[in-house]
């Protein structure tokens, strides 16, 4: 029998939403907290779901093709590559996140670059702030770049743990500024 209370249905979703968005605040911060921690750990388990959603892909696409019952090859091609590419992360996962870790070496040197050339054309006090920012990206692209490919768990861990960690704290400040329906 359903429990009879004096609130309205919208009011018990807005008090479910609420709960649930602290509660995943909570584990975000924790995870993040992780990361910033463990960099090394939070890099590789993000390379260990990255394989994993390949692999998944690639078994659906195979059952998918033998229900088909055809000899058209084409339908067995991506759930091939989609296998291969799940082995190649799982056997050797350094790949993947040298990819990464380049990739993120590349951006923060294309992105402080960017920030220092549009400083020179601010003439407020951003442009400050704008020419700091872009040094700031430019040495982190240059550490990340020549430490690379040894960097680039620990920067894949960090980068993820710090964005979880603010998502945390976004989502717990998001969930406390709700307004608790009035009894």
């Amino acid at each position: 029998m359903p429990k009879v209370t004096g609130e309205t249905s919208a009011q018990q979703i807005n008090l479910a939403f609420i709960k649930n968005t602290k509660a995943v605040g909570i584990v975000m911060i924790i995870i993040g907290i992780l990361g910033i921690l463990l960099p090394n750990l939070i890099g590789f388990a993000f390379n260990t779901y990255v394989g994993g959603i390949f692999l998944i892909s690639a078994i659906v696409l195979a059952f998918n093709a033998w229900q088909y019952k055809t000899q058209e090859m084409s339908l067995w091609f991506k759930p091939f590559i989609l296998l291969a590419l799940a082995l190649i992360i799982f056997t050797h996962p350094a790949i993947i996140l040298g990819v990464l870790g380049l990739l993120i070496a590349i951006y923060f040197l294309i992105s402080g670059f960017s920030a220092v050339v549009v400083s020179f054309g601010l003439n407020s006090s951003a442009k400050f702030f704008s020419l700091l920012s872009g040094v700031i990206s430019f040495i982190l692209g240059g550490i990340v770049l020549t430490n690379w490919p040894f960097s680039s768990a620990w920067v894949i861990g960090l980068i993820i743990g710090v964005t979880f960690l603010f998502d945390g704290i976004a989502l717990l400040s998001i969930s406390n500024q709700l307004k608790k329906p009035q009894s």
